[in-house]
């Protein structure tokens, strides 16, 4: 494995599964761990930790059903709560006995708001996070558009998207190639990571499992637009609202620090995401949309912002950067402006 200079990989069997995770930083600093997205690794952090504080160490985790971590089922009706307690169960096989910092980027998001809902953390910073309310099928306070939360789950995703990984697919021939696909969705248009990091990240993603237990997971039919509403299984229906819903981050006491980074150009966690159904049926791209009044688009940024608001008003810290002209992944496309932000950030707070 070509580590950059600093990093360190591992393996450890945890009381839950067997995990992959890379770190970085004395063995006995400051701990902060980082929590991928959908349809990557702990590898997506690793250009950050050879420019890191010395004082912290640095943990990413491969999570279950990504990566070189053990393939174990998703269970969805926890929502992400798997990977909330695959984290802990993490941090408790290596010793660690004191709250740990928490990043989590996209669906990392409402892993580690679940890990603080449960158990004290040291901080929170999200990046790029998956709505309070879930991904699909919800309006702006929440509650869905149909009562079995149709328009979101494993039946929404793409099916030649999900071969194209089996098939471990490194072409750039399709737009739903991997690689297409990450280009156009994981930051801005206009980044490119270097070819030999590209191929690497493109590789990560061809290590994710597929199908009913992994991306994109099962569905059950509907008779509700757009004809599928969430199954059990697998990722996406793991971040369904019905099952996914970190708007109780506001109850927590005491409340650690909030720290909550967001691309202006993100098309995947926006308001008028392109990969949701209400924006898919608006813009023609799925056909039968039943109109606004009944399927809006989801308003997604809009929903962070308002918990995050209610986070701070019930006496919470919550700081905000939003970095205009980046995509979905700002520690990519302005690596440098959000690494300045989120070691500004765990300086401030321990």
């Amino acid at each position: 494995m070509n580590l950059l200079p600093g990093v360190r990989s591992h393996t450890t069997t945890t009381d839950r599964l067997r995990v992959h995770w890379i770190e970085s930083g004395p063995e006995h600093g400051i701990p902060v761990v980082l929590i991928h997205g959908n349809l990557a690794t702990g590898r997506f952090f690793e250009h950050l930790m050879p420019g890191a504080p010395e004082r912290f160490r640095f943990i990413a985790p491969d999570m279950r059903g990504f990566g070189d971590t053990e393939q174990v089922p998703i269970d969805a009706t926890r929502g992400l709560r798997d990977w909330a307690d695959d984290a802990r169960s993490l941090v408790q096989a290596l010793d660690i006995d004191r709250p740990v910092h928490l990043a989590g980027w996209s669906t990392g998001g409402a892993a580690v708001a679940a890990y603080a809902m449960d158990r004290p953390v040291a901080s929170l910073t999200f990046i790029d996070p998956v709505s309070p309310f879930g991904f699909g099928g919800v309006r702006l306070d929440g509650t869905p558009c149909f009562p079995d939360y149709a328009g979101s789950g494993g039946g929404t995703g793409s099916a030649d998207f999900a071969q194209r990984i089996a098939a471990s697919d490194r072409s750039a021939e399709s737009p739903l190639s991997p690689r297409n696909v990450m280009n156009s969705s994981y930051w801005s248009p206009d980044h490119r990571e270097p070819a030999d990091r590209e191929d690497l990240l493109v590789d990560q993603i061809l290590k994710s499992v597929t199908g009913d237990d992994g991306y994109p997971g099962d569905f059950t039919p509907s008779e509700n637009w757009p004809g599928v509403a969430p199954g059990t299984r697998g990722i996406l229906n793991a971040l369904s609202g019905k099952y996914c819903s970190w708007s109780a981050i506001v109850d927590i006491d005491p409340k650690p620090p909030v720290l909550w980074t967001h691309g202006s150009r993100d098309i995947v966690v926006a308001d008028g995401s392109a990969w949701e159904m209400g924006t898919l049926g608006q813009m023609g791209h799925v056909p039968g949309w039943p109109g606004e009044d009944v399927f809006p688009p989801q308003p997604m940024v809009t929903q962070i912002r308002v918990v995050l608001a209610r986070y701070l008003e019930a006496g919470g810290r919550m700081e905000t950067a939003m970095l205009e002209g980046s995509g979905h992944g700002p520690m990519f496309d302005a690596a440098e402006r959000w690494s300045s932000i989120f070691f500004g950030f765990l300086d401030s707070v321990d």
